[in-house]
């Protein structure tokens, strides 16, 4: 088949939707699929992470706009100026068209429709409408309600954690992170991701809140506007700090507890049974953030102190965690979603 991406990163949208879909472009690319990306050039981007792999055409950034929307300040453009560049930028005999941005809705779908043979979607929210073919939302909680009048009657539906993008060394290292967790007496080892952008400088205020006594390992991305401050306040501390890192399924077995934000993370921390105090940073967390803490797989941050003090003094409480998170994610889920495509 032949396959297009339309997706972007940039400092405001993050680097989690761009990230899922080179995960399952790559994996289609195993299938011997043809992949074109279409990302616009927003401050902050990451497209270079596609074009390791992909060929990628790139939409230009258009003047500043004010939108009453912010999802159509994140995309740049109207809908339908990002269609018209879209649609100059697709290849010939598209079989199928890959859409992930909370800004695209029915409207641009349907615009695209005469130049490709199916429509996917990649949603998490459920908020507008969609003319799609398959619609993924791989969040926990997800269910058919939720699309109930918003897509085709014929839309094939992927809808859970069962379908979660995540790269395939999480799925070959989970039988050994289980093991590693069944083992574990004590906790030692941190690591602290506060997601690609962390414009809010979290990172910061949770290594005020954390004591030398653990192995520290933090997390930051490329275009995080504070890397600089936390790599000098570090120098000379029980922490390290890495920088855009490549191998978080191997940080992740090495870690004891996690501190993190929501979003498409969280399913790799499941994967591998890795207990977190999670924190919610955008509105799009909230409802994942308490589906993930009444399962009893994760704890909400209201106080970091406080927090970490509880699963410290009682370790029932992070094997619990452990335990219930494994349940939520194989790391199987981008192998069926490229079977259903």
């Amino acid at each position: 088949m032949n396959i297009v991406f339309r997706v972007d990163s940039s400092k405001n949208i993050g680097s989690g939707h761009l990230i899922r879909c080179i995960t399952l472009a790559n994996e289609l690319c195993k299938k011997k699929h043809s992949v074109t990306f279409i990302c616009r050039a927003l401050p902050g981007n990451l497209i270079n992470l596609a074009e390791q792999k992909h060929l990628v055409r790139i939409l230009p950034l258009i003047k500043t706009l004010q939108f009453d929307d912010f999802y159509l300040d994140w995309l740049g453009s109207t809908q339908d100026q990002d269609a018209k560049q879209t649609i100059e930028n697709m290849p010939n005999n598209v079989d199928l068209l890959v859409v992930d941005s909370y800004a695209l809705s029915e409207f641009w779908h349907k615009k695209l429709r005469k130049y490709t043979r199916k429509i996917m979607v990649i949603d998490d929210l459920s908020d507008r409408n969609f003319d799609c073919d398959i619609l993924l939302n791989q969040n926990l909680g997800a269910n058919k309600g939720d699309y109930q009048g918003k897509v085709l009657n014929n839309c094939t539906l992927l809808l859970g954690c069962e379908y979660a993008l995540l790269r395939p060394e999480f799925a070959q290292m989970r039988s050994t992170a289980l093991e590693k967790r069944k083992n574990t007496k004590n906790i030692k080892n941190i690591l602290i991701s506060m997601g690609g952008s962390d414009n809010q400088n979290l990172t910061y205020n949770v290594l005020q809140n954390i004591s030398n006594i653990f192995n520290i390992v933090v997390v930051l991305g490329q275009n995080s506007p504070h890397n600089e401050m936390i790599k000098t306040y570090s120098q000379d501390k029980n922490i390290e700090v890495i920088i855009g890192a490549s191998n978080m399924a191997e940080l992740m077995l090495n870690a004891d507890l996690a501190i993190g934000t929501g979003g498409s993370t969280s399913w790799e921390r499941c994967c591998l049974g890795l207990p977190t105090l999670l924190f919610i940073v955008a509105d799009n967390q909230i409802k994942i953030a308490e589906n993930l803490e009444r399962l009893k797989a994760v704890k909400i941050v209201d106080n970091l102190k406080q927090n970490l003090k509880l699963i410290l003094d009682d370790f029932n409480f992070w094997q619990q965690m452990s335990h219930e998170s494994v349940k939520i994610c194989d790391g199987l889920g981008v192998i069926k979603v490229v079977d259903s495509c």
